[in-house]
């Protein structure tokens, strides 16, 4: 008798909404349309997805770990002047929707995660968002709010954040340092924004201009330890693409080749150890959008193309 094909594994999900775009005033340095350039380049690929919509986080899971007067604020358009600087750009009610797409967008994603391996949201990743202020072109923390209702909701008992962008994940570490079931690892250009750098569980710090083999050699000692001591049931991973060589704010020098290297890496580290990953996309800056743009596509899909090559669980 003939067996039966197997089954063939499901597809790569893809997490995105089109108020991850809201209109900033012209000339606004924050790249906002990216998003949309992203979905663009990941239409280009070919690579097939399934594609999820997420709903806006409720405004209860956003104050389990923001404040509630700071929520209150962003939601109601009270904001001052300083605050919605140190953001670095006005919160306007498209924006307020946006984060909240976005929170709800991450949560998917790790969801997702959990029953396939692997899953990507197509923004997310603001890492600088702290417990009573947005900083850093973030309003607010949505990896932070994911794994908090993750943890909530008994999904998960213990959860590590990889962070790769070249900033600090200053919020993530602050919201988590004293949640033993949270792990943070960062690893960032010692320079960077911000000065006055959180405490992370890892933390390694790395000099500017450095390139892709002496990156990915840092990065081969230290995540395959930092995953062996947390061993978590879930990873999140702020997968910046600002690391690279032509990135306006960044002040490392990976190319091309050595971002994909590095998610590689990563996805393989997990893999090994048979975590669920779930992707966003972190910081990348450039005059260049569709370069820009470009870059996070190809980070997802070098993501996508490991875990899609994985039967799961492995």
């Amino acid at each position: 008798m003939t067996p039966p094909p197997a089954a063939a594994p499901p597809l790569p999900a893809l997490v995105h909404h089109p108020e991850y775009v809201a209109v900033l005033p012209p000339g606004h340095s924050f790249p906002m349309d990216k998003y949309g350039l992203v979905m663009a380049a990941l239409d280009a690929s070919g690579m097939a997805f399934d594609r999820r919509t997420p709903d806006a986080a409720p405004r209860n899971w956003i104050e389990r770990v923001h404040d509630p007067a700071y929520v209150a604020a962003v939601f109601d358009g009270s904001l001052t002047r300083e605050q919605q600087r140190r953001i670095g750009f006005p919160v306007t009610p498209a924006v307020v929707r946006r984060s909240r797409r976005v929170i709800g967008g991450t949560w998917l994603a790790a969801e997702i995660a959990l029953a396939t391996g692997f899953a990507a949201n197509t923004a997310g990743g603001s890492h600088h968002a702290l417990p009573d202020a947005g900083a850093g072109y973030c309003v607010f923390n949505d990896i932070a709010v994911a794994v908090r209702r993750l943890l909530d909701a008994r999904r998960v008992g213990r959860v590590a954040v990889i962070d790769l962008d070249v900033h600090q994940g200053d919020g993530t570490a602050t919201i988590f340092a004293r949640e033993p079931r949270v792990a943070t690892f960062s690893m960032h250009a010692a320079k960077n924004f911000p000065v006055r750098k959180a405490q992370s569980t890892r933390d390694v710090e790395l000099p500017d201009g450095m390139g892709d083999d002496a990156y990915l050699a840092v990065l081969a000692d230290e995540l395959p330890r930092f995953l062996d001591a947390v061993r978590p049931d879930l990873v999140l991973f702020q997968a910046g693409v600002d690391p690279h060589a032509d990135d306006r704010l960044g002040r490392l020098a990976l190319s091309d080749d050595g971002l994909a290297a590095r998610d590689r890496f990563v996805a393989h580290a997990c893999i090994a150890r048979r975590l669920p990953l779930a992707s966003t996309l972190g910081g990348g800056y450039g005059a260049d959008r569709a370069a820009v743009a470009a870059r996070h596509a190809r980070s997802i899909l070098t993501l996508a193309d490991c875990y899609r090559k994985t039967s799961w669980p492995a």
